[in-house]
């Protein structure tokens, strides 16, 4: 007897949360739960913010691997500064550019501007703030945006996002760009253009009026990082050697494992990319988005490579590798907003489209190293283009407003990009000279070699 007593108390003192959780919520357990909540989707945002870091590692292996082992330091060396400046620019004036609040809009919903630099938010809860002034800076943290995160989680994922645009533009202008005036462009762009673009949308601006949608960034993020790629191809002029007779030469990049490395990591990161862009720990949401980036990441993983079968009778790594980051450019627009089967469709079309974009550059002699055009530039209008296309019906995205927002976002980064590097080329100039472009730039540049005692052609 004693026995069954002591295992019906083993059983009661298991089952007392289960009923002290049905009982109805006090205000204390509704608060807990509210802050628990609020930590969490804090959390969950900073882990995204440092995915999107991880990715500029991504970014500088890809394009290293890519490219001749004579430029490898100065690639690295680029893709090290880019994110560095661009967090800096954007604390100045981008973050104020970007969101600008409802009081700030200057002209219109087409610009605005909340201030120069930054707050200091509620770090004054760790300078020893009590009593109601403390509760008063917490209540402050908690109603920032909806109360799903504080000023400085917000700043911080959103300052990540800010240098991938300029990264982007790396690639591309890759192996005989200044590093100097690559800078200076870099600074510009992404302090001014970027930003300004981004308010129209992810600000609160006209596009967003229209009910234009680009979740994590197709657009404002790849698409006018591809757009300034295209200005710095067209006023650079492509490598010497690489196209002869009117005919495209193939310069091999020096390591496909650095290149496939970068991708993998590349992949990784935009699950922060997309993920984190949810804005909160909705768990039913992040899931969700996380699956319809690995779907599309896959089918244009798959997509490249029968493309590249079908075109260069071989399966290419490169282009396939090209076909994951297509999948995954195109999905970011509606990763949030379409089915598991619909995100499959933008991902393949993805990676078909990627291959002969590549071959057409080519054809037209816009000498990209890497591929971000046709990465970035082209998938970042189709994956804008399929949200109206696949997007759920009820939630009434439009093809006519994504076009619209893909023309006018392409209409301002497009001659900004052109404008920045013209100014530059006619001042510093932006291209190395033909001496230093067929010794390397990373003697030429920086005075040292990525792999010292390895390398015994000028071309390689």
């Amino acid at each position: 007897m004693k026995k069954n007593c002591f295992f019906i108390f083993l059983a009661g003192a298991a089952f007392l949360p289960v009923l002290q959780a049905a009982e109805p919520a006090t205000p204390d357990a509704a608060a807990v739960a509210k802050e628990a909540l609020f930590t969490i989707s804090n959390i969950w945002i900073l882990i995204g913010g440092m995915l999107v870091f991880l990715m500029h590692l991504g970014f500088a292996t890809v394009e290293s691997g890519l490219c001749r082992a004579k430029n490898c330091t100065n690639i690295l060396f680029k893709n090290t500064l880019v994110p560095a400046i661009g967090f800096l620019s954007y604390a100045v004036i981008g973050f104020s550019l970007m969101y600008p609040g409802e009081a700030n809009w200057i002209l219109g919903r087409v610009l605005g501007f909340a201030g120069f630099g930054m707050g200091d938010g509620t770090m004054r809860l760790l300078a020893g703030a009590e009593g109601h002034e403390a509760a008063t800076l917490a209540a402050e943290a908690y109603g920032y945006n909806g109360g799903d995160f504080t000023y400085w989680s917000d700043f911080f994922f959103q300052g990540m996002f800010a240098a991938t645009a300029a990264t982007i533009v790396s690639g591309a202008v890759a192996e005989r760009v200044k590093v100097t005036s690559f800078m200076v462009f870099t600074l510009i762009y992404v302090m001014f253009v970027y930003p300004l673009i981004g308010s129209w949308g992810w600000g609160g601006g006209w596009l967003a009026g229209m009910n234009f949608h680009d979740f994590a960034g197709s657009t404002f993020v790849h698409s006018v990082g591809g757009w300034g790629a295209l200005a710095g191809v067209i006023l650079l002029g492509p490598r010497i050697g690489k196209y002869v007779g009117g005919r495209a030469m193939p310069i091999m990049g020096h390591s496909m494992p650095l290149a496939t490395i970068g991708v993998f990591c590349l992949w990784l990161g935009w699950f922060g990319f997309n993920g984190g862009s949810v804005l909160n720990a909705d768990p039913t949401k992040i899931s969700y988005v996380l699956c319809t980036t690995m779907f599309g990441a896959s089918a244009g993983v798959t997509g490249a490579m029968i493309m590249s079968m079908i075109l260069l009778k071989k399966p290419d790594l490169s282009m396939t590798l090209n076909g994951c980051l297509a999948g995954l450019v195109a999905i970011t627009a509606g990763a949030d907003c379409v089915s598991p089967l619909a995100s499959i469709a933008i991902g393949l079309i993805g990676g078909f489209i990627v291959v002969p974009s590549v071959l057409i550059f080519d054809r037209l002699q816009l000498d990209d190293p890497v591929g971000a055009l046709s990465v970035h530039l082209v998938n970042g209008v189709w994956g804008t283009l399929a949200v109206g296309l696949f997007a759920f019906p009820e939630l009434g995205y439009s093809f006519l407003t994504q076009l619209t927002g893909v023309v006018a976002c392409g209409a301002v980064a497009f001659p900004s990009a052109f404008l920045i590097f013209y100014v530059l080329k006619l001042t510093m100039g932006i291209r190395v000279s033909e001496e230093e472009e067929l010794r390397g730039l990373d003697l030429g540049e920086h005075g040292m070699e990525a792999y010292p005692g390895f390398q015994f052609f000028t071309n390689q």
